[in-house]
């Protein structure tokens, strides 16, 4: 049988004959491919908005949860970051899609400390600038309102994430979304009371991140919710459990997760960590007093 060759016009009739699947004509590998890889529609607002909830979330009524192991580095404003330690960082959101075609989620989160790039829980963090030990302070938030739509996303007044879009990419079969935030507010911790713990008069908190999908996931519509990569740094003031007072600088983090398929899905030593430290992110019926990191430490750790 005489092979028969598939010309550029024969897959550029290829593109026609799909309708909505992407082609790069050129070949038969490139047609082929064409057919396999669907084409997503970032253009309009409600579809960009849609893909963006099924990538970070959901566009159904379920409980989306997405870990992170962040590792925590100190920057004196000289010299390399410094390693300091690493948290296990649990996001539990309940999404919903909202009469107008936005996309809700109530989020609670959590943050168990352990030694740095390990499992291993820690009590205290030796302070490498005062030699002080300082007690560590486990990390809650939440419930905090998350909304996705046209327009972008909005998060409660509470969040230390205001997020702004950046450009989706498609490179090859994944979807990359990114996004920045800068965020800053006026310290409530001030010097007379907090001489440790107060720092400059405004406190600012940087986090860039992005996530990773499937053309092909982002696109089934029997997928509500579709598996994703994350990945985020972020530059933040020092937390007041520091004890960094008036230190110039801030911590540097990286994280590297991804959403669950289900809760059985965390790792086990973040598991352990997580159960210990902050159980209540795996009962969050019962969650329903608001979690506030600042307010918290301010009421517990008051000097005496």
């Amino acid at each position: 049988m005489q092979e028969r060759k598939i010309s550029r016009r024969d897959a550029l009739a290829a593109t026609a004959a799909v309708g909505s699947l992407g082609v790069l004509a050129g070949g038969a590998e490139d047609a082929a491919a064409a057919v396999a890889t669907p084409r997503l529609d970032f253009e309009d607002p409600r579809s960009r908005a849609r893909i963006l909830a099924k990538i970070k979330g959901s566009i159904a009524e379920e409980t989306v949860y997405t870990f992170c192991r962040l590792h925590l580095y100190l920057w004196l404003n000289d010299g390399n970051l410094k390693p300091m330690l690493s948290m296990q960082n649990l996001n539990a959101a309940t999404w919903k899609p909202l009469p107008n075609g936005n996309y809700q989620g109530s989020v609670r989160e959590v943050g168990a400390y352990t030694a740095f790039d390990t499992d291993d829980l820690v009590d205290h963090w030796v302070n490498p600038v005062t030699g002080e030990k300082r007690e560590i302070w486990s990390f809650f938030g939440g419930p905090l309102s998350v909304e996705i739509g046209p327009d972008g996303i909005v998060t409660g007044p509470e969040a230390t994430l205001k997020p702004k879009e950046m450009r989706i990419d498609v490179i090859g079969d994944k979807v990359l979304v990114a996004n920045q935030s800068a965020f800053s507010f006026p310290n409530p911790f001030r010097e007379d009371k907090w001489p440790k713990e107060a720092g400059a008069p405004m406190f600012f908190w940087d986090s860039h991140y992005f996530f990773s999908a499937s053309v092909a996931d982002v696109a089934d519509p029997k997928l509500t919710s579709v598996p994703a990569t994350v990945q985020f740094q972020n530059m933040v003031s020092f937390h007041p459990w520091l004890g960094m007072g008036k230190t110039p600088g801030r911590t540097y983090g990286k994280a590297l997760g991804t959403k669950l398929r289900k809760l059985d899905d965390l790792p086990r030593g973040a598991r352990l960590a997580l159960e210990k430290r902050t159980p209540e992110i795996f009962d969050l019926a019962s969650w329903t007093k608001p979690r506030i990191d600042f307010a918290e430490y301010m009421q517990q750790r008051a000097p005496k």
